[in-house]
Parts: structure tokens; sequence; C-alpha cells
């Protein structure tokens, strides 16, 4: 799947995947469901619940993360 992006940055949707590379090589990353929008665009940020704490955090996407979208086909 292809991360939704536009010129002007990531694009999501409640229920798409945040994935966060590790802070440095061999370290996992992370990863999360969207759970809430704060612009109708779908512009960060997003309330993101993670999967390894299960805790919702505001989060402001950096050049390491990508969205992921579930349940949609972005192949073409």
């Amino acid at each position: 799947m292809k991360a939704h992006t536009s010129e002007h940055g990531p694009h999501a949707r409640v229920g798409d995947e945040i994935v966060v590379g590790g802070p440095s090589v061999g370290q996992a990353g992370r990863d999360g469901e969207v759970v809430g929008l704060h612009h109708d665009d779908g512009t960060p940020p997003y309330d993101v619940r993670w999967s390894d704490t299960g805790r919702t955090t505001l989060f402001f996407p950096g050049p390491g993360a990508h969205v992921r979208h579930l349940g949609t086909d972005d192949s073409g």
C-alpha cells in the first residue's frame, strides 16, 4: 500500500495506520491507528492510538512517518 501524500504532506482518515521508523538502525519502529482528525482535509495533527502502549496521543508526523490507508485500494 502506498502512503497518501501531496505537496503539502500526509493526509489520513480515521482508521488509517501511522507507521514510524525506529529511532536508529536495528531498533523497532512503532505503529498506531488514527482515531481522530483535527482538520477536515486529513492533514496533521492526528489523534493516534499506539499499538505498543494502547495510549492515544496527539501526533505530528515527522520525516520518518507515513500513513497506510487500510481497507482501501491505493494502487491506482
